[in-house]
């Protein structure tokens, strides 16, 4: 071992009921150091050796055994072992690389290759369990004397306490005295002194700490009032320094996030990207228009969704896809896939036989007009990445900050600024822990914009991944689940019996692509209210007759 720590020996008169109590404490450290001693294996050890009566000499002929004691090795350090091994190592790995180039071609030897290179593993491992298992009475011992190290120096600090009270005056000049013992104790330990000169030294060095300690608190006395104003002008200069420090941080802070989310290009391109994709759509309005003029069917029947978008979806869209600023002919091929995933437009021809008035058939033709609108703000989930999607929130969230660029006397489609209405939850329905989980991490983020497919506060949320995310981080490992896969973990409930906590599920507020699935889920808090991803995050009131028309189930989580 590198230290031996001694054991102290106190007679009964020295120690009072306390100082009784940290001998105690070190004698035991000191038994069970003596203990973890004798554990350790012994410097000698016996070898056996063949003598002949040449080695033995006349008197003792024949042949007879003896044992010779000889040193026996220390066990190699962590570092010896892994250079010993490292060449071997190096060597096998050079092995193994050009196995590896060759096993490709070789579907047998990739197989053989991989059992070595399995046992190779598995015997380094076990190579490595038995070192740790020969050193491991090392490092108990050690252990062992760490703690008969502190045991100790606790002891002779109280003991030097006991013998001077009056030394004990601050808190100050009592840490440094303990500082001093400890520091002393460790020296003498290093330098083998035998418990007694230990005691002694260790006295000798509080009782020095002690006196430096007591001049130097008698220098402030004499000079306060100086001490007291560098203490006052150091504060002020730090105070001002760290309050200069946090507004910058601040400032920095709001421009990189002003900056983040403000639109990049300039305003000409923006508006004229708009007016391009305007009239891509009124030339698909004309088309519609005049599709009869245009086509010789007998009859037309047409499901039409309305032609529209928001213009702020369309730019935040155009410049996250883009990760950035853009020109408008840079942009004239990206709104042109926009417009081609957004808008469908569909011909169904079926012809009859009809009978004219003589009774002959003749054949009468009926095209099915459909135009499916997938909605702009539904493209984000299937063409931006994790960091588009959190460019695309950051825009809707501050409108870009250009709520001046889509004024909505001139575009009415443009959507406002995210105002959420709030709502006090009665006290009563808090007094649900689980409902109280999910209602503290809820209210986190009311306002944040509606994201099609977002799932995270970074990214913002769409109607199911909000509530997926709140019963995840309240309780439940739900995953990332849709609208229906969450109406399939429930247990419906009747509206006579929904509570605060329970999940309301709707139908038919998009164009799904399951007709009569769920498309919309919200969190009941009680009172006809729920707390859902609309657009913004919000409260709203389940009497709204939009709510009633689409309304299906009220479920109960498990």
């Amino acid at each position: 071992m590198a230290k031996k720590n001694p054991r102290l020996q106190f007679t009964d008169a020295e120690l009072n009921p306390k100082l009784r109590h940290h001998a105690r404490r070190a004698g035991k450290a000191a038994d069970q150091a003596e203990r973890a001693r004798a554990k350790l294996p012994k410097d000698k050890k016996k070898r056996r050796r063949r003598m002949t009566s040449q080695h033995m000499g006349p008197a003792a002929p024949g042949k007879r055994l003896y044992f010779a004691e000889v040193d026996k090795p220390k066990p190699p350090s962590k570092l010896s072992h892994a250079l010993q091994q490292a060449p071997g190592l190096m060597v096998s790995g050079a092995v193994h690389r050009e196995v590896q180039q060759a096993e490709q071609d070789n579907v047998g030897l990739e197989s053989i290759h991989k059992l070595e290179l399995a046992a190779e593993t598995a015997g380094r491992i076990a190579e490595s369990a038995y070192h740790a298992h020969k050193l491991r009475p090392y490092r108990q011992a050690a252990k062992a004397e760490r703690r008969l190290e502190k045991a100790n120096v606790k002891l002779l600090y109280q003991k030097h306490i006991q013998d001077n009270p009056q030394l004990a005056s601050s808190p100050l000049s009592r840490w440094q005295q303990k500082r001093a013992i400890r520091k002393q104790y460790a020296s003498a330990v290093r330098s083998g002194q035998s418990a007694a000169a230990t005691m002694e030294s260790t006295a000798r060095a509080a009782k020095r700490a002690a006196e430096k300690s007591r001049r130097t608190t008698a220098f402030f006395i004499r000079h306060r009032s100086v001490v007291g104003v560098i203490i006052t002008i150091f504060f002020t200069l730090a105070l001002l320094l760290n309050v200069l420090s946090s507004c910058t941080a601040l400032v920095q802070g709001g421009l990189s996030v002003l900056s983040i989310t403000t639109f990049p290009s300039a305003d000409a391109d923006m508006l004229g990207a708009e007016a391009a994709y305007v009239a891509m759509e009124d030339e698909l309005r004309s088309c519609l228009d005049n599709f009869e003029r245009t086509h010789s069917y007998d009859a037309y029947r047409y499901e039409l969704d309305e032609i529209g978008h928001d213009p702020y979806v369309l730019i935040s869209l155009l410049t996250a896809y883009q990760h950035g600023g853009w020109t408008l002919a840079e942009a004239s091929s990206v709104l042109s896939l926009f417009f081609d995933r957004q808008y469908r437009l569909t011909e169904d021809v079926t012809t009859e036989t009809r009978y004219d008035s003589d009774g002959q058939p003749y054949p009468w033709s009926v095209c099915t007009v459909t135009l499916d609108n997938f909605d702009l703000a539904h493209l984000t989930a299937y063409l931006l990445d994790e960091p588009g999607l959190q460019l695309y929130a950051g825009y809707m969230a501050n409108q870009g900050n250009r709520p001046d660029l889509f004024p909505q006397d001139e575009y009415p489609n443009a959507s406002g600024r995210g105002d959420y209405m709030d709502y006090d939850v009665p006290p009563e329905a808090l007094e649900d822990e689980t409902f109280a989980a999910m209602l503290k991490e809820a209210e986190k983020y009311l306002g944040y914009p509606y994201v099609f497919g977002g799932g995270s506060p970074a990214t913002s949320f769409d109607c199911s991944g909000f509530v997926s995310w709140v019963l995840n981080h309240s309780g439940w490992d739900v995953g990332r689940l849709g609208a229906q896969g969450l109406y399939h973990i429930c247990t419906p409930v009747s509206p006579a019996n929904a509570k605060p906590g329970d999940l309301v599920f709707f139908k038919y507020t998009y164009k799904a692509p399951d007709p009569d699935g769920v498309t919309h889920c919200g969190i009941y808090v009680g009172n006809h209210m729920m707390l859902h991803c609309g657009d913004p995050i919000s409260y709203t009131n389940l009497n709204n007759p939009y709510w009633q028309d689409h309304f299906f189930q009220f479920g109960r989580l498990p």
